[in-house]
């Protein structure tokens, strides 16, 4: 069931009415999505403003799972998703997102806001892969005073046979070496 605090498109109210209110200071866009301005932004409501992108089909991953988990303040463009169903789609859900083909394991994935988003431990995975810098620094957000979380993405990584899991694996250990120096 969708939140009765996200307003899409047409949905309830028309787009000439959405801008009119966010013009009047009544909502203010999250996502894909609009929530009332003095609304609390939560998971499940930035989670809920993806439902129509994601739909029943697709999981959020990488940067825009770290965007619903809290760690980043804006949602990334384009998104990241991957597939989160054991069948091939047989369609691009859009040329505006990045897409993987790949299934999501379902023990990987947890449902926010009615929507799949990888855990917060296959998202620390996922970014310390990528190596570049925004997924690199959306890591040490997910990371910061979670050794826990961290202990386990490196476990889950030796134990697998990933592309790039040794770059990741020696930047996991860097942020748990430097989470332990700031609790010294």
């Amino acid at each position: 069931m969708a939140s009765p605090f996200l307003y899409f498109v047409d949905d309830r109210l028309s787009l000439a009415e959405l801008m009119a209110a966010r013009l009047d200071g009544d909502v203010v866009e999250l996502g894909d999505a609009y929530i009332p301005a003095d609304a609390v932004e939560t998971r499940a409501l930035r989670a809920g403003s993806l439902t129509g992108l994601l739909g029943d089909t697709l999981a959020a991953t990488h940067l825009t799972a770290a965007w619903v988990h809290g760690v980043l303040s804006k949602p990334p463009s384009p998104h990241t998703v991957q597939r989160a169903v054991p069948r091939r789609l047989h369609r691009v859900p859009s040329r505006h997102l990045v897409y993987r083909d790949l299934a999501v394991d379902p023990a990987d994935l947890v449902t926010v806001g009615g929507v799949r988003v990888t855990t917060p431990v296959r998202t620390l995975e996922d970014l310390c892969r990528v190596g570049d810098d925004a997924h690199t620094r959306a890591a040490r957000l997910l990371a910061m005073g979670r050794s826990d979380l961290v202990d386990a993405a490196i476990a889950r990584l030796e134990a697998g046979a990933l592309p790039h899991k040794r770059a990741a694996i020696v930047l996991l250990r860097g942020l748990a070496a430097a989470e332990a120096a700031t609790t010294m």
